[in-house]
């Protein structure tokens, strides 16, 4: 796997870390759950949701980095095969977002660009 693939992948990684922080760990604070376009008076309903899909992004995260890890320090076409769907997934989902609501292209972007250039580059 090529050096920019990996690069790629683990900036994908830890941008999920980053999405599940948000999620699922500061979602309460207005800044956060703004950012999400969600109001404070939806907050109860939207939070339990938002909670788990954290964990879904912290998931693929863990998918990616591990994959690295392997392609790192065992046969790299286990560790390959495992960050190409963790980043698959994440772009998939990067363009249901844009999909269901084009105003969101800017985070659709900083999800699934990172993505993107993983798995397009994984096989190089």
């Amino acid at each position: 796997m090529n050096v920019i693939a990996q690069v790629a992948a683990l900036i994908a990684g830890l941008i999920h870390i980053m999405i599940f922080t948000m999620e699922s760990v500061l979602f309460a604070r207005p800044a956060v759950h703004g950012t999400f376009g969600v109001k404070a008076s939806d907050l109860p309903a939207v939070r339990p949701w938002a909670f788990n899909q954290g964990f879904y992004n912290l998931f693929l995260a863990l998918g990616a980095l591990g994959g690295l890890l392997v392609v790192w320090t065992g046969p790299d076409s286990a560790g390959r095969a495992v960050v190409v769907f963790a980043c698959a997934s994440m772009l998939g989902a990067a363009l249901v977002l844009l999909a269901s609501n084009p105003k969101m292209v800017r985070a659709a972007a900083i999800q699934g660009l990172a993505p993107l250039i993983a798995v397009a580059l994984a096989f190089l």
